[in-house]
């Protein structure tokens, strides 16, 4: 066994993480298959090839013939029946599992470190006469108003179809029930599994994309609405639009690698038919993503403009109630310094003292009451002409 083996049955030993942003078994629905994830507080049992396995059969001419109890069974069965194809279906397997396969189906050691590993970008290689295939499936949780991620791996051979399934959408046993109750599209062998793979996942995408609608809708009235909470729900889902475009813009050049391969693999004619509705699909998806992620970005433009519009309209009406208060303020400092004058010369004349001049003065009273008068006046006209009353 190569070095890449031995450290990765090592690895196995540990407990293998669940992808980013995938349903853990708090937050959704157990799926029909078991996963082989130790828990680190029990000890680890020998790695048992079945456990993790959704669905292994045998095909011949689009029919079942064959569904057997373990793996090693195809393995060891599948090279004697010519024209047979095998569809194993994993979900969340062990390292060992994946090995075991690429040991029988000499797979390549990238791709299936690629498939341990997870979290790639959708792409599809050519490894010999062996593809590649990761693709990023999504689908739309109501409740939550957000978007679930997942991902998928398939390994299509001329004679198998191995698929690795790290989440649990889209449900890869909808699409083999599809394809058995048409045992035509089925004979057409293992392209026609990565067809109906595709296709689930691009048909995944339509719900998905209808959730986002309306979630951008919801914004654009609160937007207009003046929520103050809008710009964080505009940012999260600017974020989620960002990773659907991730899922969706890759799978228009795997198609475009799909069709340029037509005529060299031979691929049948009516299969041809069928790969370029899923590209259509493909390419409806990706535009739509692309038009949210710039809807998106205006509607950010424009709730940036109407919050500055809104703190403009604040700030001028702060501006106005400072004027009233700073002319209210000028008309009782104006009318106090009126004041003040005859109360300045009322308590001159009211010191006691009796050397004065005007105390013995026969016009001293209405000289100070005049004096008085005069002062007021000269005041309110000075005011008067500045506006200040």
């Amino acid at each position: 066994m190569s070095d890449w083996r031995v450290r990765a049955v090592r690895a196995s030993k540990r407990p293998f993480s669940r992808p980013a942003g995938g349903p853990g078994p708090a937050d959704a629905q157990p799926a029909p298959e078991h996963s082989m994830d130790p828990r680190p507080d029990q000890p680890v049992e020998p790695v048992t090839l079945e456990r993790s396995v959704v669905d292994a059969a045998v095909y011949r001419d689009g029919r079942r013939i064959d569904t057997p109890a373990n793996l090693a069974d195809i393995y060891r069965e599948l090279p004697d029946r010519p024209g047979a194809m095998a569809w194993i279906g994993l979900y969340r397997p062990a390292e060992a599992q994946l090995l075991e396969a690429a040991d029988r189906f000499n797979l390549h050691e990238l791709a299936v470190e690629d498939a341990i590993v997870a979290h790639q970008r959708p792409k599809l290689e050519r490894y010999g006469d062996t593809l590649f295939v990761v693709l990023r499936a999504a689908r739309y949780l109501d409740e939550a108003e957000e978007v679930d991620f997942g991902e998928i791996h398939l390994f299509v051979g001329p004679d198998f179809v191995l698929t690795v399934r790290h989440s649990q959408a889209p449900d890869l046993s909808a699409v083999r029930r599809r394809l058995e109750t048409d045992p035509d599209l089925l004979a057409l062998g293992p392209e026609a599994v990565l067809y109906a793979v595709l296709d689930a996942v691009v048909d995944g995408y339509a719900p998905v994309i209808a959730g986002l609608q309306h979630d951008i809708d919801e914004i654009e009235t609160e937007v207009f609405g003046g929520d103050p909470q809008v710009s964080r729900r505009i940012y999260e889902l600017s974020r989620e639009v960002i990773e659907l475009q991730r899922a969706t813009r890759p799978l228009l050049e795997i198609m475009k690698s799909l069709e340029a391969g037509f005529g060299k693999y031979g691929t049948d004619d009516e299969l041809q038919r069928y790969l370029r509705d899923v590209a259509d699909h493909a390419t409806y998806a990706a535009e739509r993503v692309d038009g949210f992620r710039q809807m998106l970005q205006n509607i950010l433009t424009v709730n940036a403009t109407l919050v500055s519009q809104r703190q403009n309209e604040e700030m001028k009406q702060l501006a106005e109630a400072g004027h009233v208060q700073n002319d209210e303020i000028k008309k009782i400092s104006s009318w106090a310094a009126i004041l003040f004058a005859p109360t300045l010369i009322g308590t001159v004349y009211g010191m006691n003292f009796e050397i004065m001049p005007e105390l013995k003065w026969a016009f001293g009273y209405p000289f100070a009451v005049g004096l008085m008068a005069l002062v007021c006046t000269g005041l309110y006209v000075v005011f008067k002409r500045r506006n200040w009353l």
